[in-house]
């Protein structure tokens, strides 16, 4: 059986000095932070997004699959680094205040199951935020030919069939568009 090519190891040590780390500012309103509390930061890679908002909340976790990203990762600093799949999280239920999953859904194996784990682990009262590339654009349609043209199995979902995901009575749902990005963002009511 032939090994499969782990792209994100392959990529930990430039992914930084690549992809650059964005304004967090749509993300910190979104999130409403500052906040005492715990964040989460579910696929966060190399801590790029999490680091940044370290100030903004009591403690971060991240979790990611990639061992190379999380070697990536340590040298931030004040972050929990944690290797596990998003679908089989390694916390107990209403585990975190803030949530987010930043431009990663869309790599994950199975997405059902990560919404599903993301949920679980949010507290009652606290925020999930999840960013994709809005696939309804051309543009983002290009990167995921592009993605797949790479075998990097990525599947990515427009963000009504994100947000759908979440479609209960204890969710509040919203959904912002701008650009080619998009943030779906579930607020999950107090009991």
């Amino acid at each position: 059986m032939m090994p499969i090519f782990d792209h994100f190891d392959f990529l930990a040590p430039y992914y930084d000095r690549v992809i650059s780390v964005p304004d967090t500012d749509t993300l910190e309103g979104l999130l409403n932070i500052p906040v005492e509390g715990t964040l989460l930061d579910a696929g966060g890679g190399t801590g790029r997004i999490a680091q940044t908002l370290t100030d903004k909340v009591s403690d971060v976790v991240l979790v990611d699959l990639s061992l190379g990203m999380l070697l990536q990762a340590a040298a931030k600093g004040r972050i929990t680094k944690v290797c596990s799949f998003s679908e089989k999280l390694p916390f107990e239920d209403e585990s975190f205040d803030r949530i987010i999953m930043i431009d990663a859904l869309h790599h994950v194996n199975n997405q059902e199951e990560t919404a599903g784990e993301l949920w679980r682990v949010l507290k009652p009262g606290g925020i999930l935020v999840i960013e994709e590339p809005d696939v309804t654009k051309f543009v983002v349609k290009l990167v995921a030919l592009a993605e797949k043209l790479a075998l990097m199995r990525s599947h990515f979902l427009n963000p009504e069939r994100i947000a759908a995901m979440y479609s209960n009575d204890s969710a509040n749902i919203q959904i912002y568009r701008e650009n080619s990005n998009a943030w779906i963002v579930v607020e999950k009511e107090l009991d």
